[in-house]
């Protein structure tokens, strides 16, 4: 997708590319406004955020950020993150292409009659979980890749779409070595 840039340094037209960037930090207070106020100080957008503990004994954690914006930008990012003093390791997930990427979202639909059970039947087509139901509403959890996601959301639009609630994505590369 080519589009401009508003990215000063970037050429007017330059090719805008989504990258998920796996960042593995120390867990502890301010990290995560660290590495946020990397990207807001200068100008980087992050299209999504989780963060989590996953060694508890090490009092490490996952940041997993999807961020976009012309490669010369990502490889800034890239460059910038490392160089924070809590940062263990950064990976480019989208680089290796072996990755697992998921989204859990609660999606909520208000609607009777045909609706109700056209938004139903759209539910069990994408195997997503009915939360909470009644004569007028549902509210269905769904997980899977953005793309299914945005898809289902898409499809319950026209049917009653009162309001999502979406996790961001989680990422973990495949294989047994340790990123």
């Amino acid at each position: 997708m080519s589009s401009t840039s508003h990215y000063p340094a970037a050429p007017a037209l330059q090719k805008i590319e989504q990258r998920t960037l796996s960042v593995i930090v120390d867990n502890e207070p301010g990290v995560l406004a660290r590495v946020i106020g990397l990207f807001s100080g200068r100008g980087y957008n992050i299209d999504s955020l989780t963060v989590s503990e996953t060694e508890h004994e090490a009092h490490l954690s996952r940041i997993t950020i999807v961020t976009s914006g012309p490669p010369m930008v990502i490889e800034q990012i890239q460059h910038q993150l490392k160089r924070l003093v809590p940062i263990h390791s950064v990976t480019d997930l989208t680089v290796l292409g072996s990755s697992l990427e998921r989204e859990l979202a609660m999606v909520k639909v208000a609607g009777k009659g045909e609706k109700h059970a056209k938004a139903q039947a759209i539910a069990e087509q994408f195997r997503a979980q009915t939360l909470d139901s009644s004569a007028g509403h549902f509210i269905f959890e769904i997980t899977g890749e953005q793309s299914k996601i945005e898809q289902f959301i898409a499809l319950l639009q026209p049917l009653g779409l009162v309001e999502v609630a979406r996790t961001g994505l989680a990422a973990i590369s495949r294989g047994p070595e340790r990123m």
